[in-house]
């Protein structure tokens, strides 16, 4: 009998470690000489007395290793002179008492099994060891939260890592891998890929799921709670981001997640949920009659946002910048305002143009990138990528008629085109009301 080890267990499959090589091959090549790079895992985030929230790893780590453990370090030193000693990973070290009061963690078999790296060292040697490295390294890369959406308030422990190291070796040079990590992931490999369709699969589910539950009376907590029961039964870990769930004058507020409302006769409820799987997000938008059928007004509209979405992603293509296509999409969403007498031509000749007149009912942008991260790295003032992923959502929201809608499927680029992710998800206004009164 061969050699037995443990795999820590999680609710997704196991991911072939064959990713994790080919991504931290691609990330060693692009390092400077003599460099080498250290990524963290996140922290436990604490609440109150001894409470603590479920563990979400560092996407980085997480893209790199497949390491989904809280306290364990990535070392990448390509140029060492060791060989063993070119890619190390540092966990916490496992025992019967931890093995009985937290589960089972990632023995060192199990970590080269899940990672593919041959070295691993428990973390209580992370200061020996490294100490040997960086008498040989000229350089450090250290990874810094630069995406820029980002709110860095809240001290990581990567931050804490990153003063330690600083402090400890002042006179070494210190190079940035979170540039590397934004050209690296945005282009998804073929596991990748299909992990986010399963996670969109998982989502179709959900989808299915409440189509016939919404009626007049039901809450918007409830469908949340539908969701939540099909994601869990299908081995995701729940949702990818915090859902949002509203009905009638609701969907008109873009981050609108107490979902504590009643669905009322006539309204238009807006569901802006996905299901996340093995930490890959999917990131879906519908919206349904809450009575079963649309009024006239309600599907011009929700219409217009369908053609909207079909046109952009026709202009959504690799070698443009996302400017550029953001620019197209406010002229097709134009015209659909326009016509159903939002706005005038006047309106559109006498507009500022840092703040356009479309941007009166559609505020937000039409696209962003999506993978481990449901903002997802990639570049923003660069051409777009090909094999990068992509949502697209355009809304319109009337206030004034406590109407909002918006619409969004999840999107491969390919050289010559594109892959709906979620092409098996209801999106036309006649089959939505079909499923709904089925």
């Amino acid at each position: 009998m061969g050699q037995q080890y443990y795999l820590a267990p999680m609710k997704y499959h196991r991911i072939d470690k064959s990713l994790y090589e080919y991504n931290r091959s691609l990330f060693s090549a692009r390092m400077g000489e003599k460099s080498l790079a250290v990524l963290n895992s996140n922290d436990i985030i604490t609440t109150s007395a001894d409470s603590t929230r479920s563990f979400k790893q560092h996407t980085d780590i997480l893209w790199l290793s497949g390491v989904d453990q809280e306290e364990s370090v990535l070392v990448l030193f390509p140029d060492c002179h060791d060989p063993n000693h070119r890619e190390i990973l540092f966990l916490k070290e496992t025992n019967e008492h931890i093995a009985i009061w937290e589960g089972e963690k990632l023995t060192k078999d199990a970590a080269f099994e899940t990672s593919g790296i041959k070295t691993v060292y428990w973390l209580n040697q992370f200061d020996t060891i490294f100490n040997q490295l960086m008498s040989e390294a000229k350089s450090v890369y250290v990874n810094t939260n630069e995406h820029w959406r980002a709110n860095s308030e809240a001290e990581t422990r990567e931050d804490r890592w990153i003063s330690w190291c600083r402090n400890k070796y002042p006179v070494h040079e210190y190079l940035r891998s979170n540039p590397i990590l934004h050209e690296l992931r945005a282009v998804k490999h073929q596991i990748e890929v299909d992990l986010m369709k399963q996670a969109c699969d998982i989502t179709e589910k959900g989808v299915r799921r409440i189509l016939p539950f919404i009626k007049p009376g039901v809450m918007e907590y409830e469908i949340e709670a539908e969701l939540w029961h099909e994601f869990i039964r299908n081995r995701s870990q729940g949702f990818a981001y915090t859902p949002i769930i509203g009905s009638g004058r609701n969907a008109c507020v873009l981050h609108y997640i107490e979902n504590n409302q009643e669905c009322k006769a006539g309204d238009v409820i807006l569901m802006d949920f996905g299901a996340e799987y093995a930490n890959y997000a999917s990131d879906l938008t519908r919206c349904v009659p809450v009575s079963g059928t649309f009024t006239k007004r309600q599907k011009d509209v929700y219409n217009a946002v369908l053609r909207v979405k079909n046109g952009a992603i026709e202009i959504l293509r690799p070698g443009k910048t996302l400017k550029q296509y953001h620019q197209e999409v406010g002229l097709i969403m134009e015209k659909e305002l326009v016509d159903l007498g939002l706005i005038s031509m006047d309106d559109i000749k006498n507009q500022n143009p840092d703040w356009p007149a479309y941007k009166k009912y559609f505020m937000h942008g039409t696209s962003h990138y999506i993978g481990l991260d449901t903002h997802d790295y990639g570049p923003w003032n660069a051409p777009i990528p090909e094999g990068s992923t992509f949502t697209v959502e355009p809304g319109i929201y009337i206030l004034e008629e406590n109407l909002g809608i918006r619409l969004e499927d999840d999107y491969l680029l390919t050289k010559d085109g594109y892959t709906n992710l979620m092409e098996n998800i209801p999106i036309e206004a006649d089959e939505i009301e079909d499923l709904m009164n089925a």
